[in-house]
């Protein structure tokens, strides 16, 4: 099959988690003999033409220069670009700035689209953004002829609002095994004394409700808050929490070799997302044998169940912190990382997706063009 993937901002890796699978999937499917493109921003950090066996089409991104609105411009020209390529497939992955280019999509090309989470539901949004980002949402299920949802949440909402099935497919990760205590030395801290999260620094990630209780606890561990903190709510938050002498704000880091050995010697793993999908750090925590306590909603439900601590307000992370510690909470950690191996794996995800393809093909290849 001839595919391409767009609605990243490109491979290797240097953003987050749908750049994380989209590098994963496309060399898969290069090792497979597919003929497969990734679309890339123009100022990726990667310039090559190939990259382990995936083509990349570089094409212009100007969100360096006016923002979010940019995000539309470079899915325009991705789509554009697509129409020339004679693709059997594309995968979109998520669609808030590429459903409204729809009618532009090449005619014969079958459109899967990965509906990642409730994009509006995020409260950094304002209510005529939020209306939009519903009607984003709407041609993208009307428009794709086969949905993905990353998480069983996903799929019941799809099927309720819309009538259509989505088929369920989960995010992956690896198990960590290599852990490398030297790593430690570069942030100046000790193993298993210090706790943090990892996330965007957005209001719906729990940041504040997280920090609160933290505070509150009067704990004198060290705190780590990894992710891009140069923006308006993480330059309130630094300010906000700008007396603490144990929270850490370490900007955002991609080396996974880091992240994953600073999760495996952290005490207590914060994970407060709470909108929708199976989020890729979620899972990369998991794997790497993290002690989790999870904002308690039915997407972090649905994937950690009963292996992880939940907290809903300040006060129960403040009794968590109090409570708690890694050490005597092994078995959840052990739960969670069979989790991985057999429900969460790359090799199975990935063989997913390539099911779900193939099967696109023989369905809706031939009626397409006899129409």
């Amino acid at each position: 099959m001839k595919i391409a993937i767009l609605g990243t901002r490109g491979v290797p890796n240097h953003y987050g988690g749908f750049e994380q699978f989209a590098e994963f999937f496309s060399v898969y499917l290069a090792e497979k003999g597919h003929q497969v493109y990734v679309y890339n921003s123009h100022n990726h950090p990667y310039q090559g033409k190939i990259f382990n066996g995936v083509n990349l089409i570089h094409r212009y991104d100007p969100e360096f220069k006016i923002g979010t609105a940019g995000q539309f411009i470079y899915d325009l020209n991705c789509i554009l670009d697509s129409k020339k390529r004679d693709f059997d497939i594309i995968l979109q992955l998520g669609y808030t700035s590429s459903s409204v280019w729809h009618f532009l999509l090449p005619k014969k090309a079958i459109i899967i689209t990965n509906m990642d989470g409730l994009e509006w539901k995020r409260t950094k949004y304002s209510s005529l953004v939020q209306k939009g980002l519903k009607f984003a949402e709407k041609l993208a299920v009307k428009n794709s002829h086969a949905l993905i949802a990353d998480s069983i949440g996903i799929q019941t909402y799809l099927k309720n609002k819309y009538r259509k099935h989505a088929t369920y497919i989960a995010y992956g990760s690896d198990i960590f095994e290599k852990a490398n205590e030297e790593i430690l030395s570069k942030f100046k801290l000790e193993k298993y004394h210090f706790n943090m999260l990892i996330a965007r620094l957005e209001p719906e990630n729990s940041i504040e409700m997280i920090l609160d209780g933290f505070v509150d606890s009067k704990d004198t561990t060290p705190f780590l808050v990894i992710g891009n903190h140069d923006t308006k709510f993480g330059n309130y938050l630094k300010q906000k929490y700008r007396l603490s002498n144990t929270i850490k704000f370490l900007g955002a880091i991609y080396n996974l070799d880091y992240l994953n050995n600073l999760r495996y010697f952290s005490n207590l793993y914060f994970h407060g997302h709470t909108v929708g999908g199976t989020n890729p750090s979620l899972l990369e925590a998991m794997a790497s044998k993290a002690l989790i306590l999870a904002h308690k909603n039915e997407f972090n439900e649905g994937i950690l169940r009963e292996n992880a601590f939940y907290f809903s307000s300040s006060l129960e992370v403040k009794n968590l912190i109090l409570s708690i510690k890694k050490s005597d909470n092994l078995r959840l950690i052990q739960n969670n990382g069979n989790a991985i191996q057999n429900e969460f794996n790359w090799t199975k995800i990935n063989e997913q997706y390539l099911q779900l393809f193939e099967e696109s093909l023989s369905r809706f290849k031939g009626r397409d063009e006899n129409q």
